[in-house]
């Protein structure tokens, strides 16, 4: 199959650097709200910014829930998209997209620690996978949140803010990233190269 990528047009305001982003990859990612031409692309990324209450409610109006949750082909969520391949988040008390089987939580406020986590932060990696090919020990990343999804048999990567909770994520066909790639300089590059060789 050829590289056929969309973006899912949720209303996140990172859609359109992760646009930019894809096209200094030479790729350019048309906006979608329409379900079957996220099931012809051969790559869907759902990007997203702000919380997961409303982000779930405008895939609700745009009947997307179920088209996302049976996608095959490889799926990006990115930042607050990665938060919504989850079950739940205690945002608003949020229900999510239930591809992996656990909560978002809140990052705890200690001394010293500024919640929302802004800023580069390294990322650990947990197990092997071809999506962190060429990665490297000591890659950093940008992130910008204050929820987070917990490590566990999905973690692929890890970072540490006052808890250890999962950096990129994959379930199946689903992946997630809760950092940028997008300002996350030559390591998104790296990454968003990775995934769309999948």
């Amino acid at each position: 199959m050829s590289l056929d990528v969309v973006l899912v047009d949720g209303g996140g305001t990172n859609i359109g650097s992760v646009r930019s982003a894809l096209r200094r990859l030479g790729v350019d990612a048309p906006l979608t709200t329409d379900a079957a031409r996220m099931r012809r692309a051969s790559h869907v990324i759902l990007p997203g910014v702000g919380a997961a209450g409303p982000a779930m409610q405008r895939l609700a109006q745009l009947d997307l829930i179920d088209t996302l949750r049976n996608l095959r082909q490889p799926v990006l969520g990115v930042c607050l998209g990665l938060q919504l391949l989850f079950e739940r988040s205690r945002e608003s008390a949020s229900a999510c997209l239930g591809i992996i089987p656990a909560a978002v939580e809140r990052l705890p406020a200690l001394p010293g620690l500024r919640v929302p986590h802004m800023g580069w932060n390294r990322l650990q990696i947990e197990r092997p996978h071809a999506l962190l090919a060429g990665l490297d020990a000591d890659a950093h990343a940008y992130f910008v949140h204050s929820y987070a999804a917990p490590v566990g048999a999905w973690t692929l990567a890890s970072c540490t803010h006052g808890m250890s909770f999962s950096a990129i994520v994959q379930k199946d066909n689903f992946f997630g990233m809760q950092f940028h790639p997008e300002r996350s300089a030559a390591v998104g590059s790296l990454l968003l190269k990775n995934f769309l060789t999948l």
